[in-house]
């Protein structure tokens, strides 16, 4: 193709096509004629040892602008999203054949479940026709739902006799951030329960009305708080003036009477969606004026349990409000991740602790191409790209025993180099080291994210492009609900 008059070579229009082979209920690929990758698993462990060059050391590096509930607001984001429970880092995987679990739709049913139909333990169920049953089948339960609930019940999810978690996704309890998220999650769904059904809503349509409104605010604070923070707002804003340029699913669709078919692609859901590894702190501070607690420690838990402790009660504003000047902010996005990481304490023996080195066999395994393939692939200069490179290659030669990246960088480790030495664009021109995602990851997390918005009739940005907080007809409050702080508080 020519180059001159304003035409330029698309690399990536040979491969459109393909996308038609993927589907909703399986991983799929951006790039499926990408050379798949190949370093010596050796030099993989090297680098991702529990003491080695990707351990951070010394007084936590802080982002100045990314609060650190963000972090897991990635993680009960992708819990929505995918589900992976077939492969294995210890065979090669087929992302065409890999079962994602999960609707490739932020539909939340990582809240929801199958709805009060399919998973009605879920809903409050009030025999009788007593207090509160004209909720029977919309509100969701919580800890404070059990009989002469403590204290403690009542700021918990609802659990079984043996301490599980009664919810629609149970990894939304393998920590006590994100436990507490999901808690605030159907909280506000329960609140906006009780909003419209004083507007006069009931029965069956209270609840489906409950959850397009819940669903959409949802959709509105992924793109406009977490990817803004994330990316930066002139990636959004050149997505959604110039489109979305390497994930194209509905570039192909099936046939005349059939749309485009979403998926998760493995660049995303293997490399370029785990960038938050490297921002989650050794300690977080989750109450004011209270010392900061071990993500995994005796205060906060290990993951799938009650909570056991009032210390344990995570106050949003702590960890989500900018305008407070004492807010815990998350880790820089670099190479470097907290000590528990690279040595998990709920794996066990004889597995791989590192969760470094899980994310590169798993990329490797999935036959992921070279962070420097898909940056040519995203049209970046060749002077960025080699910049990169070279500092990947010295993070590789600072292991011990020395590794090599002589043939290409993994696309994870890629991404998070990219964001310690080139930055988050954080104004037109204007890069952050650390702040966020580099213009890479940027886009497989923002072109993915925003592209299952648009495919899915149900979403806000695929059905109604005139809706906001501000300007719906179901909006809640006098201020709306535009940031994750204001839907966990309101």
């Amino acid at each position: 193709m020519p180059t001159h008059h304003g035409m330029k070579h698309f690399t990536g229009l040979h491969f459109l096509c393909e996308h038609s082979v993927n589907r909703a209920d399986r991983f799929g690929r951006m790039f499926p004629h990408a050379p798949p990758l190949y370093v010596d698993p050796r030099a993989l462990a090297a680098i991702a040892d529990k003491n080695g060059p990707m351990k951070s050391t010394g007084p936590a590096k802080k982002t100045s602008g990314v609060p650190v509930a963000h972090i897991f607001f990635g993680q009960f984001i992708d819990h929505d999203i995918t589900l992976d429970l077939t492969s294995s880092f210890a065979r090669l995987d087929s992302a065409e054949a890999t079962i994602n679990f999960r609707t490739p739709t932020l539909d939340l049913d990582n809240i929801y479940g199958d709805g009060p139909d399919g998973s009605p333990y879920l809903y409050h169920n009030i025999a009788g026709g007593g207090a509160g049953s004209e909720y029977n089948g919309v509100k969701i339960l919580t800890g404070a739902d059990a009989p002469g609930a403590s204290a403690l019940q009542q700021q918990d999810l609802a659990r079984s006799a043996h301490g599980r978690a009664i919810i629609g996704d149970p990894r939304n309890d393998e920590n006590r951030i994100i436990s507490q998220m999901q808690l605030g999650f159907i909280r506000f769904h329960n609140r906006v329960a009780e909003t419209l059904h004083a507007k006069g809503f009931a029965g069956h349509d209270l609840f489906e009305q409950c959850r397009r409104t819940v669903t959409w605010h949802y959709h509105w604070v992924v793109v406009n708080d977490f990817l803004r923070a994330m990316v930066g707002a002139p990636l959004i804003a050149d997505i959604f003036a110039n489109g979305r340029k390497i994930y194209r699913p509905d570039d192909c669709p099936f046939g005349e009477d059939e749309g485009p078919d979403p998926f998760i692609p493995v660049e995303f859901a293997v490399a370029g969606f785990r960038f938050g590894h490297s921002m989650i702190p050794q300690r977080i501070q989750i109450q004011a004026g209270k010392p900061a607690l071990e993500v995994f420690g005796a205060t906060l838990g290990f993951g799938f349990g009650p909570l056991g402790d009032a210390k344990a009660v995570v106050e949003w504003p702590q960890i989500l409000d900018l305008g407070n000047a004492s807010t815990d902010r998350a880790d820089k996005l670099d190479t470097k991740l907290a000590a528990d990481l690279l040595d998990l304490p709920f794996v066990g023996a004889g597995d791989v602790k590192s969760l470094a080195l899980r994310n590169l066999l798993r990329g490797q395994a999935f036959r992921l191409p070279s962070g420097e393939y898909v940056a040519r692939a995203c049209d970046r200069p060749a002077n960025e790209i080699a910049k990169v490179t070279n500092k990947a290659q010295a993070l590789a030669a600072a292991a011990s025993p020395p590794a090599t990246l002589a043939g290409g960088t993994p696309l994870w480790l890629y991404i998070l180099t990219e964001a310690a030495e080139i930055g988050r664009e954080t104004s037109p021109g204007t890069f952050d080291k650390g702040e966020g995602l580099g213009p890479v990851g940027g886009r497989i997390v923002a072109e993915t994210i925003i592209g299952l918005l648009e495919l899915d009739d149900r979403a806000w940005l695929g059905s109604n492009r005139a809706w906001s907080p501000a300007l719906a007809a179901d909006k809640l409050g006098a201020n709306g609900v535009f940031t994750l702080l204001d839907l966990l508080t309101f």
